[in-house]
């Protein structure tokens, strides 16, 4: 695996869609969990992969200040490390979706490891090596066991300040990957194409962003992650990049933004793609009330591609309605023991 990629051409700039060297979290060579996340703020390591059959699907998120979570808001966002998670999410024949918040007896933290109660997530020198001990969440109730490794082409060196005043960053560990899947569940051994990133904020994502989409899309010639955003303040992020299969990043010039089919519960969707293609679902992931997480087809530089698109309504997440019927999905376990 290569180490470091080269930093990206072109210089930064105040409209917050250029890349930087990766700062101030120990991870330019490998992914640092022993971060400080201070009240209010949040941090969280996502995977994902897409297995090369094309019919399964799987995202883990470990979260410190689980933005996602009605607990969280509810406790006035004073404590991140009180609300913590490994959130699994299988798609396909048998999918299940867990998400447990739990308190801060549950969080240990190394450089190289994350430990969320029963499930962790660790960092073995060249593979990222989730450990998945948990319970799916009503109304398909089971415990879901197994081991995903992820395997990068190489780690980048790179990061995204998402707002101006870099309140929230965007990190891309690995934009191109490998993914095993070894999960205690019929069918759910697969091997596919994996992607590793994190986001980092000190500020709640609905404080700062009306809506936004993302999207990562394998390539022959390693990777293209797309980031549009809608600020609050009205100013737009629109940030496109590729990456080499070393972890060279470079900046693009962005193909048109395309809207696609509306999800099931009516959440806007686009991406981008060249001119006169229409993107489309090939495969539901989540379809929630204000997330929509799918596999979508688009094609770049004439190059047609399958990958992760989301696209997150967080007007529709700031409605204080909707967080009991969060509640429902994501249960609240405070108290752990290591015993």
């Amino acid at each position: 695996m290569a180490r470091g990629g080269r930093h990206p051409s072109g210089g930064g700039g105040p409209d917050g869609d250029t890349l930087r060297p990766a700062r101030g979290r120990g991870d330019l060579a490998r992914p640092n969990f022993n971060v400080a996340v201070g009240p209010n703020g949040y941090a969280w390591w996502y995977v994902d992969g897409l297995s090369d059959c094309g019919s399964r699907a799987v995202s883990v998120i470990g979260f410190i200040g689980s933005v996602f979570s009605p607990w969280y808001r509810w406790s006035g966002r004073k404590c991140p490390q009180d609300h913590v998670c490994i959130n699994v999410a299988t798609y396909g024949p048998g999918g299940r979706f867990t998400m447990t918040d739990r308190g801060q007896s549950a969080l240990r933290q190394t450089a190289s490891r994350l430990q969320v109660g029963p499930s962790m997530m660790r960092w073995d020198g060249n593979d990222l090596v989730i450990e998945i001990n948990e319970v799916s969440s009503p109304p398909l109730i089971n415990r879901i066991r197994g081991e995903i490794r992820v395997t990068p082409s190489a780690i980048t060196n790179v990061e995204l300040p998402l707002t101006p005043d870099g309140a929230h960053v965007w990190r891309p560990f690995a934009p191109r990957a490998r993914i095993s899947v070894n999960i205690d569940r019929p069918g759910w051994q697969w091997q596919g194409e994996g992607y590793f990133d994190a986001n980092f904020g000190s500020r709640a994502l609905e404080e700062d962003f009306s809506y936004w989409t993302w999207g990562r899309f394998p390539t022959s010639g390693g990777a293209t992650c797309f980031y549009d955003a809608t600020r609050l303040d009205g100013t737009e992020l629109s940030a496109g990049f590729a990456f080499d299969h070393d972890g060279t990043a470079r900046k693009i010039e962005m193909p048109p933004k395309t809207g696609f089919r509306r999800t099931l519960w009516a959440v806007k969707r686009e991406t981008r793609s060249d001119a006169g293609y229409k993107p489309h679902q090939v495969m539901s992931m989540l379809d929630a009330p204000f997330y929509s997480r799918s596999a979508v087809r688009t094609r770049i530089d004439g190059e047609e591609t399958t990958g992760v698109h989301e696209a997150l309504d967080l007007t529709r997440f700031r409605s204080p309605l909707l967080k009991p019927m969060l509640a429902v999905r994501v249960p609240r376990r405070k108290n752990w023991s290591w015993d």
